[in-house]
């Protein structure tokens, strides 16, 4: 069992937009992932739906950090 603070933690790591890619370039789980229980995913979730949404209402283009992520990743970034 993990601390809230822990908890806090994992999952704040969870909703960030990089994720780690595989030699083949697939992209990965973060591994903080797989230390929250089912309740926490569903929490990492919603606070990810919230951050994006926020991300995009600031950025002048309306894109989120995900969202600049996989355009970069489209244009060879």
């Amino acid at each position: 069992m993990t601390s809230e603070e822990e908890r806090e933690s994992l999952i704040a790591a969870v909703t960030t937009a990089h994720r780690e890619r595989g030699v083949r370039g697939e992209i990965k789980s973060h591994r903080a992932f797989h230390d929250l229980d089912d309740a926490g995913r569903a929490e990492a979730f919603d606070e990810t739906l919230r951050a994006r949404k926020i991300e995009a209402a600031t950025d002048a283009r309306g894109l989120s950090t995900t969202a600049r992520a996989v355009l970069a990743r489209i244009r060879g970034g």
